[in-house]
């Protein structure tokens, strides 16, 4: 302890442990009252046993109905918080002690304090009145006692009230006495026979001394009035009463009756009843007839404020004669008072991975009857999870008593119940919420098992192509849920350049186009993780299907084109039958399902019905008997169709010679030519049609030039026309041209189906125009007219040809001026796919 305000304080631990080296089961001090605010009662922390470094870890804290002490959080010492009058908090108790928790966390013990308050003299002995008027009859005999008011002083112990003085004087002495409660009270005893005639009036002065250092002491005056003589005074038939009076008795209820007689007669047996020195609290309660002597109830009466009642009767006649009694009323228990619930301390938010027995909260039950009456006993009601575990005297722990999961019950409304065990039992209730706190127990849940989607091939780069989510049920960051990918069969370096996901939301986007050619499916594991900590995560598989697409035409792999690009031929024989297998159209199509189902169709053949083609098959079979007049050549273009939507083809051309043997082909080959394709021919008869509209056109062109030149004036006009005089050094124009004829060249280029398509050209002839007098002579323009002889094989590309037309005008003036016309039409050859 230590000294504070020049007032001694007096520490006594009182450690009630039997072992060495074991906490205690309680920890008293001792402290006088009054003390200041932040006064060190004793180091706490020190005397638990707790080291100084860890208090801020353990969170020392008292836990009390009043804070009358604190803890200091950094010295653990305990400290004063508020006034401390043992006179208020323990009334007339010899013995006053507070009684109060210390709780230390991490982890939670709970120790038992007490603190006894000791009595310093803070109060004076008072009298009740100032001064006291007495009759004292002349003929009262020495020895008469004479009963007083006593004084009060709330100190207890050697500071409460010790002894009265009086003041010397001849007639009177001071006796001393005791009530049954343990109260002192004066009396006047007369020493000597007064007589009214000589002195009718006295005056004393009584004083009640405390025994405090130093004493404290009050005084009141005593005035004595001498009258006449009364013989007999009123005496009561029992100088003390002893009655039992149940708490829950009405007001108006009879207590006892006291009973004084008087030997006297007449006015001075009169006996009136009266209250004699006592506590304003006790009038309080009790009523007293002055008549009959009948005390009755005044009030309802508590056990709990004070079980017994000591009250001082006097009865006195017309003559001031007067006789004293006392009565002790005890009271009786009765379970009027409900247990009282006192939640000292509550843990709140509860982790919802806290263990088995963790402690929720502690609480205190009170219940201000005695006996059984006063014993409690408390009970969690209707909450399985939870149970009470006594700790001290009066006190329980609410421990958990099984898991808890916020997830399935984020708050627990726990309600205790205390019940006495008095006749019949009290009960009372509280309720204390319990907020449960969330940790990260929960792992993503993925709402499928696995996921499977299609894509179809060639889509869009940066398209989602699926989504996958999971949720988490924990809250804050623990069930914030963000998405990767963990794995694929892809390789590594790839897989950034096939897909992506989002963190976020989960949805899946291709990066580039994929070709189900090349790809047919892809396994991507994706991850869930959450953001709690540690964070928890799950897996699952996301398995990408690429459909394909018709985006691949058939490529026909039979017939083969040969090594110059010419198609090769097959052989017949001519004694064939219907049926026989000629070929087989062999292609393949890198589209799967439905758009690699290929079908055969004859778009072309040089003889209709004479072959059939399977339809799924590809196989081409003659379909009749072939005969003599048969062309010994046959041409096939086959088309190859898919099953796609819109479908996609390709086309094969069969070249077919009927002969035995490859010997017998060779002839049909190399010296017969192939008969004419119809579609050439028609193409060159509009290539010869346009040609000649041309020619025409610009005949007429020339025609009107040279008529508007001859209407003209002018000869120089026509010089251009004079014979001899055409340039021999012009380009195109031969030197020995001398005849006049103008000749005009037409350059017509057509596009030909095939090289056996030959054509029969109009022939410059020297009777119109011999080739020396032909502007522009090159015998490389010349048309050959030798086409009985040569045989060119089949070819599918196109061959441009260029077929120059001499026209020769002769103008039967003299030229001056020779022209050269060349027009050119060009056609694009048809593609047969």
């Amino acid at each position: 302890m230590r000294p504070s305000a020049g007032r001694r304080q007096v520490l006594v631990p009182f450690l009630l442990c039997l072992f060495s080296g074991a906490l205690p089961d309680e920890i008293r001090y001792s402290i006088p009252e009054e003390l200041a605010k932040n006064t060190v009662v004793g180091n706490l922390a020190k005397d638990l046993g707790l080291r100084v470094r860890d208090l801020p870890a353990r969170k020392l804290r008292v836990s009390g109905e009043k804070e009358y002490f604190t803890v200091n959080p950094e010295s653990g010492d305990l400290l004063v918080g508020d006034r401390i009058d043992r006179e208020q908090i323990c009334g007339e108790k010899p013995l006053c002690v507070l009684d109060f928790d210390v709780v230390a966390e991490n982890p939670l013990n709970i120790f038992h304090v007490a603190v006894i308050v000791q009595d310093i003299n803070d109060n004076i002995p008072l009298f009740k009145q100032s001064s006291t008027d007495l009759k004292i009859r002349e003929s009262s005999q020495p020895g008469t006692p004479f009963p007083l008011d006593s004084a009060l002083d709330s100190d207890a112990g050697p500071n409460s009230l010790q002894r009265y003085h009086l003041n010397d004087n001849e007639y009177f002495d001071l006796s001393e006495k005791q009530t049954p409660d343990g109260r002192k009270y004066p009396e006047l005893i007369l020493k000597h026979s007064l007589d009214r005639e000589e002195q009718n009036f006295h005056q004393l002065i009584l004083m009640a001394v405390d025994g405090g250092d130093p004493p404290q002491s009050s005084t009141t005056q005593i005035r004595i009035q001498v009258t006449d003589a009364n013989d007999n005074p009123p005496v009561f038939s029992q100088d003390a009463y002893r009655v039992s009076l149940r708490e829950d008795v009405p007001p108006g209820t009879s207590v006892v009756r006291v009973i004084a007689t008087d030997q006297d007669e007449g006015v001075n047996a009169e006996i009136t009843y009266s209250f004699h020195n006592m506590d304003e609290q006790v009038v309080h309660f009790f009523n007293l007839d002055e008549r009959t002597g009948e005390i009755m109830t005044k009030d309802y009466l508590d056990f709990e404020v004070a079980n017994t009642y000591t009250l001082s009767i006097e009865a006195k006649d017309p003559g001031d004669l007067a006789a004293h009694c006392s009565i002790q009323v005890d009271i009786l228990d009765e379970n009027d008072c409900a247990p009282e619930i006192i939640v000292t301390s509550v843990f709140t938010p509860l982790p919802e991975d806290s263990p088995r027995g963790t402690v929720i909260a502690l609480i205190k039950t009170r219940d201000r009857d005695s006996g059984e009456n006063g014993e409690v006993y408390c009970r969690v009601f209707g909450n399985a999870e939870f149970i009470l575990k006594s700790s001290l005297k009066n006190y329980y722990k609410l421990v958990t008593d099984g898991t808890l999961d916020r997830e399935q019950v984020p708050e627990y409304n726990i309600t205790i119940m205390a019940t006495d065990r008095g006749k019949p039992p009290l009960s009372s209730s509280t309720s204390i919420t319990l907020h449960i706190a969330d940790v990260n127990d929960n792992f993503p849940v993925f709402h499928q098992s696995a996921y499977v989607v299609h894509v179809a091939e060639n889509n869009l780069p940066g398209a989602p192509i699926a989504q996958v989510s999971a949720s988490d049920p924990d809250l804050g960051p623990s069930g914030q849920v963000s998405y990767s990918i963990l794995a694929s069969d892809l390789e590594p370096r790839a897989l950034s350049s096939y897909v992506s996901v989002s963190a976020q939301s989960g949805v899946v986007f291709a990066q580039r186009a994929f070709d189900h050619e090349q790809l047919r499916a892809f396994e991507l594991t994706l991850q869930a993780r959450d953001q709690g900590s540690p964070p928890l995560s799950a897996n699952v598989s996301l398995r990408v299907l690429v459909d394909d697409r018709n985006d691949n035409a058939p490529r026909v792999l039979y017939p083969a084109l040969g090594p110059d690009g010419s198609a090769l031929f097959d052989t017949v024989p001519r004694a064939a039958q219907p049926g026989y297998l000629v070929t087989k159209v062999v292609a393949v199509d890198a589209d799967s399902g439905h758009n690699a189902w290929l079908s055969y169709h004859v778009l072309q053949a040089s003889e209709p019905g004479l072959f059939s083609l399977g339809l799924r098959t590809g196989e081409v079979r003659t379909a009749r008997v072939l005969g003599d007049r048969e062309a010994s050549r046959q041409r096939l273009l086959v088309a190859v169709r898919d099953g796609g939507q819109p479908p996609l083809s390709a086309t094969a051309t069969l070249l077919l010679v009927f002969a035995d043997s490859l010997q017998a082909a060779l002839p049909d080959l190399s010296d017969r030519p192939a008969s004419s394709d119809p579609q050439a021919e028609l193409q060159f008869y509009l290539v010869v049609a346009l040609a000649l509209i041309s020619v025409l056109f610009l005949l007429g062109v020339i025609l009107a030039i040279a008529l508007r030149l001859r209407r003209s004036s002018s000869p120089a006009a026509w010089g251009c026309f004079q014979p001899g005089l055409c340039s021999k050094s012009g380009p195109g124009v031969p030197p020995n041209y001398s005849e006049g004829t103008l000749p005009h060249s037409y350059n017509l280029c057509i596009a030909s189906q095939s090289a056996k398509a030959e054509f029969s050209f109009l022939n410059v002839t020297g009777e119109s125009a011999p080739t020396q007098d032909l502007l522009c002579d090159d015998a490389s323009w010349v048309p050959s007219t030798n086409h009985g002889d040569t045989g060119v094989p089949f070819n599918s590309e196109t061959i441009l040809k260029v077929i120059r037309l001499n026209i020769c005008l002769n103008i039967k003036r003299p030229l001056t001026t020779c022209s050269v016309v060349s027009i050119w039409a060009c056609f694009p050859a048809p593609v047969m796919n």
